[in-house]
């Protein structure tokens, strides 16, 4: 997997190859389900490399692992045969983490309902469902070049009490 350093703000920027600002990494993949491990893996590896590890950023960890595993999982199996590649940004700010995901595919997915019947199709209800309940926000955007950007935005964890070692910049050891 490339890790480039591409930002982009918005859907219609994306493929406009900007530069990027300071919080922001992009991941690009092959639309195969091995894609789905390894992107996750490197979003993870990214997170504790900026400092959130700890219990204090356990949730919020484990939420946005599960909604790019999710949106992932959907680009490979929904839009691969339109799209070479699969590209995940991943922006760190002081108040939230955005995780997007692009693809080549024109089709707008939708959150199905819960059907207990109906195999799959819930990847993104989940994807809503996680990121609502944590206080962010989810969208789908359409590309310039008529592909689309999922993405989530997640508030971090409010900061705990000073000298607690969950901060980026403490160490508990110290």
């Amino acid at each position: 997997m490339e890790e480039t350093q591409k930002a982009v703000t918005d859907a219609a920027t994306w493929r406009a190859g900007r530069e990027p600002g300071p919080g922001v990494w992009r991941f690009t993949a092959e639309p195969q389900e091995s894609s789905v491990p390894r992107t996750r893996h490197a979003v993870r590896d990214r997170l504790l490399a900026q400092g959130m590890a700890g219990e204090r950023y356990q949730e919020l960890v484990d939420d946005l692992l599960l909604i790019v595993s999710e949106l992932v999982s959907n680009a490979v199996t929904h839009a691969a045969a339109l799209s070479p590649q699969v590209h995940c940004e991943l922006m760190i700010d002081p108040e939230r983490v955005r995780i997007s995901v692009l693809d080549g595919h024109p089709y707008r997915p939708r959150a199905q309902e819960n059907d207990p019947v109906r195999p799959g199709g819930r990847g993104l209800l989940l994807v809503k469902s996680v990121t609502l309940q944590a206080g962010g926000e989810c969208d789908v955007e359409r590309t310039e070049d008529g592909g689309k950007v999922i993405w989530a935005s997640l508030p971090l964890p409010a900061p705990g009490p000073a000298g607690t070692g969950d901060g980026p910049d403490e160490d508990p050891d110290y």
